[in-house]
């Protein structure tokens, strides 16, 4: 079995940061976290899951784009309003769960382009905001971007308040281009996840997080003195029963090999079997929202009993 980091990137880590990613390593190869992701305050993939296997996830994401500061509500369609209503208060449910120690908490960024933009503007069909623009010392785009970590900064300095450590991934899916941080390439993305690395480390304090990043490409991939854990949001073209060894390979091959692995995101969930055979060593899966935790055909009900029920994954 590999030997992946133990040691958190960030010098000053929190002791709580330290004991999760130690677990996280300890769980790769040996176990599978279950992961769930969830769309609104009621959690209903949360709690489908467990009317149907009569346990939890470990792990469950959140969402932080209502959060964002710059949300044109004037120019939003009706899905695009009813997204952001339904992820308000998310922080406040995940910090009541994970004060009680029912979760790990994950928490992505679906962030709203912060000038500009109208409708669901962390797509780049929905903004003219320049990403390589933020890279540039005194321009408008760059004083934005911070001005909108200083917001979200705010929010997740409570969990820290808390003694509370949580998986951060931004910046996803910079494999390609349909979110604005990854329009102009993955070497741009990184570049923007580095720079939010620093202030949130270095000005902000945030010694709490535990970063995760969520691209499988050579050219984005910030660096291991940034990453404490490597992911891939793999959304298969059709459903097969799969370990995902062959993704699993292609990540390491054009990320690194010292970090321990995650599917961070996966409409399909890895079969639980031949995972228990393979021992291909994904920490944690996590499924996404809606849809594809509850329509019954994307991950049916039996497979969802098999993978709560087998002694290889782990749930609460």
């Amino acid at each position: 079995m590999a030997e992946f980091c133990k040691i958190p990137v960030n010098p000053d880590a929190t002791p709580e940061v330290k004991k999760l990613l130690e677990y996280l390593v300890d769980c790769a190869g040996n176990c599978i976290i279950t992961g769930q992701h969830t769309q609104t305050k009621s959690m209903e993939e949360r709690a489908y899951i467990k009317e149907v296997t009569g346990s939890y996830p470990k792990l469950v994401g959140f969402e932080m784009l209502s959060y964002s500061p710059n949300i044109n509500f004037e120019d939003a369609s009706e899905a695009c309003l009813t997204e952001v209503y339904e992820n308000e208060g998310t922080m406040e449910t995940a910090l009541a769960l994970a004060k009680k120690g029912e979760i790990i908490p994950a928490f992505c960024f679906h962030w709203f382009s912060p000038i500009g933009g109208s409708d669901k503007a962390f797509y780049t069909e929905h903004t003219d905001f320049d990403p390589e623009r933020v890279l540039v010392e005194g321009s408008p785009e760059r004083e934005a971007f911070y001005q909108d970590l200083s917001v979200i900064a705010k929010e997740l300095r409570v969990f820290k308040e808390n003694n509370l450590a949580v998986l951060w991934r931004p910046f996803h899916e910079t494999e390609g281009t349909w979110f604005w941080w990854g329009s102009k390439g993955g070497a741009v993305a990184a570049e923007l996840y580095r720079m939010m690395y620093r202030y949130f480390v270095e000005v902000e304090k945030l010694n709490h997080l535990v970063w995760v990043w969520s691209t499988p490409t050579k050219e984005a991939y910030p660096g291991d003195e940034y990453v404490d854990v490597i992911g891939w949001d793999i959304y298969l073209p059709e459903k097969e029963a799969t370990d995902y060894r062959s993704q699993y390979e292609t990540l390491r091959e054009n990320t690194t090999r010292t970090k321990v692995a995650a599917l961070t995101e996966v409409g399909f969930n890895p079969d639980v079997k031949k995972l228990s055979e393979s021992r291909v060593p994904w920490a944690f899966y996590m499924t996404w929202s809606k849809e594809f935790a509850m329509d019954g055909e994307k991950n049916t009900r039996k497979e969802l009993k098999e993978m709560y029920a087998s002694e290889y994954s782990v749930k609460l």
